[in-house]
This record gives structure tokens, C-alpha cells and sequence, in this order.
């Protein structure tokens, strides 16, 4: 069956009109007509059935069938702040491939060994929908605007009870895994630096700011691939 994400869908509305951009794709590209039966999912966990009562080009109209809210409601939070790489395609990847295992938000953040200053999320979006989309999840992770390290430490500052991890580089500091540091049930935030590692300054702001220092194993880890391996250490954590 075909999927949409309809991020205006409200709960408890009976008819619900697609956008343009979603309405030429079910009607010219799927070929869908009245009747069609179609699912829907609005970001924050709504899944919906819904049959096509008018197929409009510009304008399609679905008449909802049924909801379930909470859908695959996941059991943990996770965020992941992670240094944006030189080359995007690299946390394009990141980004699908994170939001099809399971992740709930991404902060990227400018340290002091960024290779890239800037990041544009509206086709970093595009992709967090598409992969949300691929994997049947019916919540849409949060991409934050990129921000500089240090002012990310200190807007997370107030949050006591988040779990918070650090992979850095470093030799001459005593690391576990994440599974060593972390319980199941909970709420996760891992720090992920650049091709050059965190500064040595920037890991002491953050151990100073309750960061647990951990190994993502004995490889030396590109940016995307580490910050992937540590989504999959809370995924199997939390099964």
C-alpha cells in the first residue's frame, strides 16, 4: 500500500486534502484513483488509513478510515550532535540510514576541527522524510539548525537527567561502550566530532559538562560511519 506524509493531518479530522507536490504524485506517477486505499503518517506517530474520495491532480481528497496513534512508538530517545562532514552525501547517508534504524534527533555542530561551517537542512530534510517514509515509522526525527559546539554545551546544560557520551579519539583517556555507560528505557545524547577528532579543549569542556568519554570500538571511524555505529549500539541496547 502506498504511504504519505501528511504532517498537517490532525486527529479526529474525516477528510483530509493531500498537497499539490502529494496529490500529482498519488494521481500521476501512482496512478491512483477513487477508491484506493492509501496509509498516511503525520510524524509525531499518527498512522492512518484512508480511501481516496476525489482524485485531483492538485488537490486529492482522502476520506480517513481509521488511526492509530503512537504508532511503533520507540522506547528510548536518541540524539546524536555530530560535526557535519566536508562532503554532504556523507551525512545524507547518515541521516537515511539513522532514521531507518531509529534516531529522534540530530544537532549538527561546528567544532574546531570542522571541515564544513554551514549546513542547509531543507534537502537534509527531504531525506530524514523519504528514509521515515521507506522504513514505516510514523515519527519524523528533528534536525536542528547547525550550532557551534560550545553553545550547544551550554543549551543542554540544564538537562540533568540526559544520558551523555562523547567518542572521541583520544589514547590517553579510559573509554567503555556504550553498553558499559548506559541503561535501556532512556534518553541519549552522543557527541560524534570531525575527520580530526574533537580538540583537546573541546573534550575537556565536555567531560566537564558530564560527558562520558566511550569507544566506539578499535577502528578508526570516518564521521557518518561512527555516528551509525553508535546508533546501532542504543538500537541494540533498547530491543
Amino acid at each position: 500500500m502506498h504511504l504519505f506524509y501528511t504532517a498537517e493531518l490532525k486527529t479526529g479530522q474525516s477528510i483530509f486534502q493531500l498537497s499539490e507536490e502529494e496529490s500529482k504524485h498519488a494521481i500521476r506517477v501512482l496512478r491512483l484513483n477513487n477508491g484506493d486505499k492509501v496509509q498516511l503518517i503525520d510524524g509525531v506517530g499518527g498512522f492512518y488509513e484512508a480511501e481516496i474520495s476525489d482524485a485531483h491532480p492538485k488537490r486529492t481528497l482522502l476520506k480517513i478510515l481509521s488511526h492509530i496513534s503512537e504508532f511503533q512508538k520507540p522506547n528510548f530517545y536518541l540524539h546524536i550532535a555530530i560535526a557535519p562532514t566536508k562532503s554532504i552525501d556523507r551525512i545524507e547517508w547518515f541521516l537515511e540510514k539513522a532514521t531507518e534504524i531509529g534516531i529522534q534527533e540530530i544537532t549538527p555542530i561546528i567544532s574546531e576541527h570542522s571541515e564544513r561551517k554551514d549546513v542547509k537542512t531543507e534537502r537534509l530534510n527531504k531525506v530524514i522524510v523519504s528514509a521515515m517514509k521507506q522504513s514505516l515509522k510514523a515519527y519524523l526525527p528533528v534536525l536542528n539548525e547547525a550550532i557551534s559546539f560550545d553553545a550547544f554545551l551550554k543549551s543542554i546544560e540544564a538537562d540533568a537527567e540526559l544520558n551523555k557520551a562523547i567518542a572521541h579519539c583520544e589514547e590517553d583517556q579510559e573509554k567503555k561502550y556504550l553498553n558499559q555507560v548506559f541503561l535501556a528505557n532512556n534518553r541519549y545524547l552522543i557527541l560524534i566530532g570531525p575527520e580530526g577528532d574533537f580538540s583537546p579543549i573541546e573534550i575537556k569542556k565536555a567531560i566537564s559538562a558530564g560527558f562520558i568519554p566511550v569507544s566506539l570500538g578499535e577502528s578508526r571511524l570516518r564521521t557518518e560511519t561512527a555516528a551509525l555505529y553508535a546508533c546501532t549500539e542504543i538500537a541494540l541496547l533498547n530491543r
